[in-house]
């Protein structure tokens, strides 16, 4: 039987689009937990079997199934985190009933609590508290941005501040031609994905507009998870109309009349800062039914994830979004054709979005202009770990790696030298030595056998074991790996062993060609991109550290 309470809840989401995930969420906060009744009750009221709801309900990190649930603190202890003092401030409050988090996406500021629906930032308990996320760096070389192109400037993150330096004139624009046009100028601009995938963004939306099936839909991909990476963060809560102006000229550029963003769980503040935006955009008529006067509705809605990592791959999001256990998909086929509701879909990254609204303004040559050499456009990085200056840093494409580090972000702290970087996030493994004299470009970066991935950059100094950062991020891997494929399943747990001690052959020759095996299956057999990148970090480390792989073999056997 159902609660008078409970139907309340059930009969505020039941008929909205992708109802599972804000029911959830509803009954989360009022009851600080998922209790066995409310989980019976969604199940009920959507039709979802209930082991199967158990399944996804549990598969979520941040679900609380008991008190304290989400009034206890949930402390950041990733990669960048554990080492400016998280593993400490876990223990501090641990008589809250605190838990660990992965990377919260908070890097260039350490330390982050969530604490309900808010974030916290500090190294100790008493020096927690509640602040903004920083702006981007300024650039020192007043190099020309893109994705940042006006985000400094006072209230860019209402509508009024917008408008005020551009906002909505793209669409505008584009709005007084077709949509074949628009699709044009963005195929022209050589704009690609700026979420990892580096697909190109004008040939995505053409193939959508063309497939197909109706209703078309847009949804944004922001479930910035990837470890060190904390660009649409920035983006979201400073600048939110640039995310929804490109969102609505995706949807007419492909007809789609709805749309969804996908916001991760750690980002609980954001949520009010997009609704907020959407809010004024429906009433200044850039959202809703026939917008700016047009035959053209677009209507747009946030879906809050609740702590997954695999739902940033699209085929996990997706399966999200719809209700279902966040698997990744089998492809072909792909979202273009078979996406949201297995209907024609546009998938695409917050600073791929954000791109397309200025892109729509000042137009493709513009674009492209501002790469370097042969390459177009800009990437925002995510700079942070053992660096002066962690930041977003805003790029042209081609741009020296080192020049990054030690002129923009003021290099490693004084009296310290870097011996290494992640790419990618955690994704592409390490970069050392000789091979961190690259550009910031796909084709340089794969060249060292690592790649560019979503911008995420974490530096590491002389004072860091990088076996035990290697550890960490095969750690993070295996805790986040979905279990739908054995490779991964299984190869991210022995790997992780491999690194921790105490497990494997206790010879260098043999523990290598373990732990290569391993990797190369996991590469050639992997479901998604997770089992695939997680051997780059054990491939890199032995790469550029073969001498520190040894000596811990070494140890954990006693030698």
């Amino acid at each position: 039987m159902i609660s008078e309470a409970d139907q309340q809840l059930i009969d505020a989401w039941q008929a909205a689009p992708a109802p599972l995930l804000p029911m959830l969420h509803a009954f989360h906060d009022r009851d600080g937990y998922l209790s066995e009744s409310s989980i019976r009750a969604v199940s009920e009221a959507l039709k979802i079997p209930l082991a199967e709801l158990y399944g996804t309900v549990t598969f979520y990190h941040h679900f609380s199934r008991e008190a304290p649930g989400k009034e206890a603190p949930r402390v950041c202890t990733g990669n960048v985190c554990c080492k400016r003092g998280g593993n400490e401030l876990l223990e501090s409050l641990g008589d809250q009933g605190a838990t660990a988090m992965p990377c919260a996406g908070r890097c260039d500021e350490p330390v982050p609590v969530i604490l309900g629906d808010r974030v916290l930032v500090g190294t100790t308990k008493d020096d927690l508290q509640h602040v903004p996320s920083p702006m981007p760096v300024t650039n020192p070389g007043e190099i020309e941005e893109c994705v940042f192109r006006g985000i400094r400037e006072e209230g860019r993150s209402t509508l009024a501040g917008y408008q005020a330096t551009g906002g909505y004139e793209g669409l505008k624009k584009a709005l007084a031609g077709t949509p074949e046009e628009l699709v044009t100028v963005i195929t022209e601009s050589k704009l690609a994905g700026r979420g990892g995938a580096g697909f190109p963004t004008g040939v995505k939306w053409k193939a959508v507009a063309e497939a197909p099936g109706d209703p078309k839909s847009i949804v944004c991909n922001a479930d910035e998870g990837e470890p060190g990476c904390f660009k649409d963060r920035t983006i979201m809560e400073h600048d939110p109309h640039a995310l929804i102006e490109g969102m609505i000229l995706a949807a007419y550029a492909t007809g789609a009349p709805q749309g969804f963003i996908y916001l991760r769980y750690e980002y609980p503040e954001i949520a009010g800062i997009l609704q907020q935006a959407i809010d004024e955009a429906q009433s200044a008529g850039m959202l809703g039914n026939g917008i700016q006067g047009k035959d053209f509705k677009f209507h747009l809605y946030i879906r809050r994830g609740a702590g997954a990592y695999i739902c940033g791959e699209e085929g996990s999001l997706l399966n999200s979004l719809e209700g279902k256990h966040p698997f990744p998909r089998n492809k072909p086929p792909f979202p273009v054709t078979h996406g949201y509701d297995d209907l024609p879909t546009v998938v695409n990254n917050v600073e791929t979005l954000a791109s397309a609204s200025h892109i729509a303004r000042l137009g493709a040559e513009w674009y492209r202009s501002l790469g370097s050499g042969d390459h177009a456009g800009t990437k925002v990085i995510s700079l942070s770990g053992d660096v002066q200056r962690p930041g977003n840093y805003e790029v042209p494409f081609g741009f020296p790696l080192k020049t990054l580090i030690h002129e923009w972000a003021g290099g490693p702290i004084e009296g310290r030298t870097i011996q290494a970087v992640t790419m990618a996030g955690l994704s592409g493994g390490f970069l050392a030595g000789d091979d961190m004299d690259v550009t910031l470009d796909e084709p340089c970066i794969r060249g060292k056998g690592s790649f560019l991935g979503a911008g995420g950059i974490m530096v590491f100094d002389d004072t860091r074991d990088m076996v035990e950062v290697a550890h960490g991020a095969m750690e993070f891997f295996a805790h986040e790996s979905c279990g739908k494929c054995f490779p991964c399943r299984i190869g991210t747990q022995r790997l992780t062993e491999r690194l921790n001690g105490g497990a494997g052959p206790g010879d260098m020759a043999a523990w290598r060609e373990e732990v290569e095996d391993i990797g190369s299956t996991m590469k050639a057999t992997s479901a998604c991109g997770l089992g695939m990148a997680a051997p780059h970090v054990t491939e890199s480390l032995l790469r550029y550290f073969s001498e520190d792989v040894e000596k811990h073999v070494s140890a954990s056997k006693g030698g």
